[in-house]
């Protein structure tokens, strides 16, 4: 199994982040700094347990005026990057919010290196319209990150970050940024946009589809975004999202010989699935073709999730479709033992199913 998230500030790293410290004037203790970072409590901590913690070491150990920690961390952090390196905008986030100016430039600096998603949050909630703004300035930097964060960061439902219920109940003040990059010529952009529309639809389904039928059909990468931000409700399959796309009702479809390679398996393992997919009519026309499965949770329901498998036009009357899935255990799934269900959808309804037993 994969080493946990957290474990990603190694020894190694810590002693490499005090070390980045020696040769400027910020009086920074190394092996204070260190000691404190592992201190009884460090085992027991998740990673954004760990960030705050690390954070929390650094204005510790500098204990200077915050424009001055911020000028030490400045000059340190084009050295590290990645998920370890949101210690950084970690550290604007918990100290910096009587000093916008200097944060919202630390923030914009500190972004490039991994991500100021999470540190935005807090200066949403003190002034949100000061900060929407700000981030609308974001949507039209010259650099990718920035303009990334100007969507990731007011994402409503954020995975790990602060809740933003303001957004969830009322997504308006989202919408001018997500209008200002739904041409953006980076993918990295696009993806964050897509998934703020994604957000955005689990709360507000009416204003995702509608400015989606707006905005379809105007560029390439526009309908990119506007696909990947219809996605839950095309697995809800939600009528309106999937008229949008053009997907039929599935009536003159069907399917047949769905079989897996073994009907128990034991957690960890993974099996192997067929089906057919028949059409009355002279060809299979445009489909969404989907598997859900529906896994036994911890408190012994089921609760299904749906996989996409293809999303084609075919111009046959008949295709074989096949798919492995494994069952081994991860950080964002984990498996349970009982009787599961997996079951087939074409454009959204389903056509067959099967139960198997996870040992």
């Amino acid at each position: 199994m994969a080493a946990a998230l957290k474990e990603v500030y190694t020894r190694k790293y810590i002693d490499a982040l005090a070390m980045a410290f020696v040769d400027l004037p910020c009086g920074f203790d190394q092996q204070q700094f260190v000691s404190m970072v592992f201190d009884d409590e460090w085992p027991k901590r998740e990673l954004k347990q760990r960030m705050a913690h690390i954070s929390a070491c650094l204005h510790v150990v500098l204990s200077l005026p915050y424009k001055e920690a911020i000028n030490c961390l400045t000059a340190v952090a084009h050295n590290f990057g990645d998920l370890q390196a949101l210690i950084f905008p970690e550290f604007v986030a918990s100290y910096g919010l009587e000093d916008w100016d200097l944060s919202i430039t630390a923030m914009a600096y500190f972004t490039s290196f991994s991500s100021s998603e999470f540190a935005v949050r807090p200066y949403i909630v003190q002034d949100q319209p000061a900060m929407m703004a700000q981030m609308y300035r974001w949507s039209e930097d010259g650099n990718h990150h920035v303009r990334r964060l100007a969507s990731e960061g007011c994402r409503p439902r954020l995975p790990w970050a602060m809740a933003l219920p303001v957004f969830k109940k009322d997504p308006a003040a989202i919408m001018p940024i997500i209008e200002t990059l739904k041409k953006d010529p980076s993918e990295y952009v696009r993806r964050s946009v897509s998934n703020n529309l994604n957000d955005i639809a689990k709360d507000n389904p009416q204003t995702v589809l509608a400015w989606s039928e707006k905005n379809l059909g105007h560029s390439l990468e526009t309908d990119w975004i506007i696909k990947r931000g219809c996605r839950t409700l095309l697995k809800q399959a939600h009528p309106q999202a999937l008229a949008l796309f053009s997907y039929l009702p599935a009536d003159q479809i069907s399917v047949d010989q769905l079989a897996v390679s073994m009907d128990s398996l034991a957690i960890g393992e993974a099996f192997n699935f067929t089906f057919r997919v028949q059409s009355t009519q002279s060809s299979l026309g445009l489909l969404r073709v989907e598997y859900g499965i529906d896994f036994v949770k911890a408190n012994g329901k089921l609760s299904r999730k749906i996989f996409q498998l293809a999303d084609s036009d075919h111009s046959d009357a008949t295709r074989i479709f096949s798919r492995k899935h494994s069952f081994r255990q991860m950080s964002t799934r984990k498996h349970y033992p009982g009787m599961h269900r997996l079951a087939i959808l074409i454009n959204g309804e389903e056509k067959a199913s099967l139960p198997f037993d996870l040992l």
